[in-house]
C-alpha cells in the first residue's frame, strides 16, 4: 500500500497535500475544517502589521469559464488578512496545539524593514507554528506599497529579507515567488543566496479579467472602477510546471526543496508535480470551488496511482520526469513521428481534418474512393501533434515513431535511428564540428 506521509524541511504531515495561503487559511475555523477534510497542512493566510490591511467590500473574485460552466481560471483582488494580529496569532497558537501532526505554515508580508521583520518573526515563533512563507508573490495591491511581488522582481532584496528571516527565527523559511518575472531561476538563486530552506511556486499572474461590455466596466468591479487582480486555476498550470522545471534544474537550485503551487484540483495534476521535483503541493481554487473534501479524492488517486506502478512512498517518483525536460536545441532532429487515426474509434466529426487544413499541413483527407473518411497522408504530415491534441475522442489519434530503416514519406530520407539535435545540424551556420 502507497504511504502518503511526507516529511519536508523536517515538517511531518500526514500526505503532501497542503492548502496554499489564500481565502480558505485566513481563519481557525476554515483551518480547522480543513484539517478534518484530511489536508496534511496549510499556509495560514498572510498576516501584516497592524493597523490591519482593508479589503473592498465588494466583488473580489471573477472565473473565466469553460463552455460546460467549469472554472478554469480564477482572478483576485483581495489582499493579506485584514484582521488584527493579535487575533490571527492565537488561532494558530491554538489550532497547532489541537493538530500537532499537521503542517501549519504561517505567510508572512511587511514592509522591507530589518525591525519589522524580526519583530513578526519572534511572534509567529512563539505561536508554534512549524514555519514561515515569506509572501514575495502577491501582485496586486500591497506590491503598490512596496511589498509582495515588488520584492519578488528584485533579486537583492530577495537576497536581503530571506537573510534577516533566517537570522532572526529558527523557523525553517520558505520563499514564495512570483511567476511575473522574466526569468524564475534568478529568484530562485536569490533565495538560495539569502539561506531560504526551500522556494514555492507559483503565486498568482497578474491579471484583468474582462470586460462588461454594456457598462464598459472592467470586471470585477468596485463602484464602477477595478483593479488588476491575481490569477489563479487550472489555466495556470502549465506555467506552473515550466517555471518549477526551470529551478529543478538549475544547478545553483537543483537541490532547493520545492512545494509546488498553481492549478492543482486532481491527484494528477499534483503527481505532475511531485515527478518534476516537488515535495509538497498546495492548492486554492479547487478548494474554493469544490470545497475542503476534494482532498480525499485527491489522496485516493495519488495512493492508487502510486499502486499500480509500485511507488511506495511519493520520494520513488520524485523528480522521475525531470531529466526529460530539455532545452530545445537538445531534442533529436533524427527522431521522425506521424500520426495514425484509429477507424474504428473515429466519429466522423471532421475536426482533425477542419485543423490540419486550415492552421497545419493540409495532412488528413476528407474523402477516401467517394467515401467520408478521415486518414492520413504520411506523404505530408511533419507529426505535429495538432490532430490527435483537439480529437474528442480519447486515444482515436496516436503517434506513432517511425523506427530505423524505415523512409519518411514526407522527405524520402531513411530513419537512421541515431541522435543529432540542432547544435549539430549541417543547417545551424553556428553548429559545433565534430572535432568539438
Amino acid at each position: 500500500m502507497a504511504d502518503l506521509r511526507n516529511r519536508f524541511l523536517g515538517i511531518a504531515s500526514p500526505n503532501p497535500f497542503w492548502l496554499a495561503s489564500a481565502p480558505p487559511t485566513d481563519k481557525e475555523i476554515n483551518v480547522t475544517r480543513a484539517f478534518e477534510a484530511g489536508w496534511g497542512g496549510v499556509v495560514w493566510k498572510t498576516l501584516g502589521e497592524d493597523p490591519a490591511v482593508v479589503n473592498v467590500n465588494g466583488p473580489r473574485y471573477a472565473t473565466l469559464m469553460s463552455q460546460d460552466r467549469r472554472v478554469i481560471g480564477l482572478n483576485n483582488i483581495e489582499l493579506i488578512t485584514d484582521r488584527p494580529l493579535h487575533t490571527n496569532l492565537a488561532e494558530i497558537r491554538r489550532v497547532k496545539r489541537r493538530w500537532p501532526g499537521r503542517a501549519l505554515i504561517v505567510s508572512l508580508m511587511v514592509a522591507c524593514e530589518e525591525l519589522r521583520w524580526k519583530n513578526i518573526l519572534a511572534q509567529v515563533e512563539d505561536t508554534g507554528a512549524d514555519g514561515v512563507e515569506l509572501n514575495f508573490g502577491c501582485p496586486h495591491g500591497m506590491s503598490e506599497r512596496g511589498m509582495g511581488a515588488a520584492v519578488g522582481q528584485v533579486p537583492e532584496y530577495i537576497t536581503l529579507v530571506t537573510a534577516w528571516c533566517k537570522h532572526y527565527s529558527r523557523l525553517p523559511v520558505i520563499v514564495k515567488l512570483t511567476p511575473n518575472i522574466t526569468d524564475v531561476r534568478q529568484a530562485a538563486r536569490a533565495a538560495r543566496a539569502g539561506g531560504a530552506d526551500a522556494v514555492s511556486l507559483i503565486n498568482t499572474i497578474n491579471s484583468v479579467m474582462g470586460v462588461d461590455l454594456e457598462r464598459m466596466q472592467m470586471i470585477p468591479s468596485t463602484d464602477g472602477r477595478g483593479s488588476h487582480g491575481g490569477y489563479c486555476g487550472p489555466a495556470v498550470l502549465p506555467i506552473a510546471l515550466h517555471m518549477v522545471a526551470e529551478i529543478a534544474r538549475d544547478a545553483p537550485t537543483a537541490d532547493l526543496p520545492l512545494s509546488g503551487i498553481g492549478g492543482i484540483g486532481t491527484w494528477r495534476d499534483a503527481a505532475q508535480f511531485i515527478a518534476l521535483g516537488c515535495s509538497t503541493v498546495q492548492v486554492c481554487t479547487a478548494a474554493m470551488v469544490y470545497g475542503f473534501k476534494i482532498v480525499q479524492d485527491m489522496c485516493d488517486g495519488l495512493s492508487n496511482f502510486m499502486d499500480r506502478h509500485g511507488y511506495r512512498t511519493t520520494q520513488d517518483f520524485k523528480g522521475q520526469a525531470l531529466p526529460s525536460v530539455k532545452d530545445w536545441k537538445q531534442l533529436n532532429l533524427n527522431h521522425i513521428e506521424k500520426a495514425v487515426i484509429d477507424q474504428a474509434a473515429c466519429i466522423r466529426c471532421g475536426r482533425c481534418h477542419a485543423v490540419c487544413e486550415d492552421s497545419a499541413h493540409q495532412a488528413i483527407t476528407a474523402m477516401v474512393d467517394g467515401v467520408r473518411r478521415f486518414q492520413v497522408k504520411e506523404e505530408e504530415c511533419v507529426g505535429c501533434n495538432l490532430c490527435a491534441s483537439i480529437c474528442p475522442v480519447p486515444d482515436c489519434i496516436t503517434m506513432r515513431a517511425l523506427t530505423p530503416g524505415e523512409v519518411d514519406a514526407r522527405t524520402g530520407i531513411r530513419v537512421s535511428g541515431e541522435y543529432a539535435n540542432w547544435t549539430t545540424h549541417p543547417n545551424n551556420p553556428q553548429r559545433l564540428s565534430a572535432a568539438d
